[in-house]
């Protein structure tokens, strides 16, 4: 059986995502804005956003803890869309071109729901995606079998196997693959477009 639904993650497949591209703009000192995204705004702390925290009650309790970074804190959500740097390079192409096929595609992405919309409004080729599910909204995050399931729901009630899914994170690629999905483990461009061509999609 041939996939018939394309389901991705955006940042680091669609979307080139990274938060050291805005702190190392904030700090002189890369030793320092490693220590920062390490200890400071880590990915344990942004994985609450991504739950639906508000940033705002997220930073809170981060900046009494370090106050002498509190304009950095900030900036996770002041400064959001510094993070990002367009897309992926040859993803957008492929996303144009399951588009022109008719082809079912949908978004699959941890997310915070206050940055959904900067996003969506910055990305056109977002709008290519019949519906994008985001974390932040639903209060549920990948690699959470739950955000799954609701997905399937959202997206029709398809079976697992009739979907590709492609995320770049290998968590949450055993998570789809444990409940029956076709996955695709993203790694670059050509590598998608070889599995876009095997799954029978493009």
């Amino acid at each position: 059986m041939a996939a018939r639904i394309a389901l991705f993650d955006l940042g680091g497949v669609i979307l080139d995502w990274s938060p050291a591209r805005l702190y190392s703009r904030m700090f002189s000192d890369a030793a320092e804005c490693d220590r920062f995204l390490a200890t400071v705004c880590t990915m344990d702390w942004h994985n609450h956003h991504d739950a639906g925290v508000s940033f705002a009650d997220n930073a809170a309790p981060l900046i009494a803890k370090y106050p002498q970074y509190e304009i950095q804190i900030r900036a996770w959500s002041g400064r959001w869309m510094e993070m990002f740097d367009g897309c992926i390079d040859g993803v957008e192409r492929l996303v144009e071109n399951l588009a022109g096929s008719g082809r079912p595609m949908f978004a699959l992405s941890n997310m915070p729901a206050e940055a959904w919309p900067q996003v969506r409004d910055a990305f056109p080729v977002l709008t290519r995606f019949r519906q994008v599910i985001v974390s932040g909204e639903v209060k549920l995050v990948k690699p959470d079998a739950k955000i799954f399931h609701y997905t399937l729901a959202k997206i029709g009630g398809p079976s697992p196997d009739e979907v590709l899914f492609i995320d770049d994170s290998p968590k949450n690629i055993a998570t789809a693959d444990a409940l029956g999905f076709r996955t695709h483990l993203f790694r670059g461009a050509a590598g998608l477009e070889r599995a876009l061509i095997l799954e029978g999609l493009l």
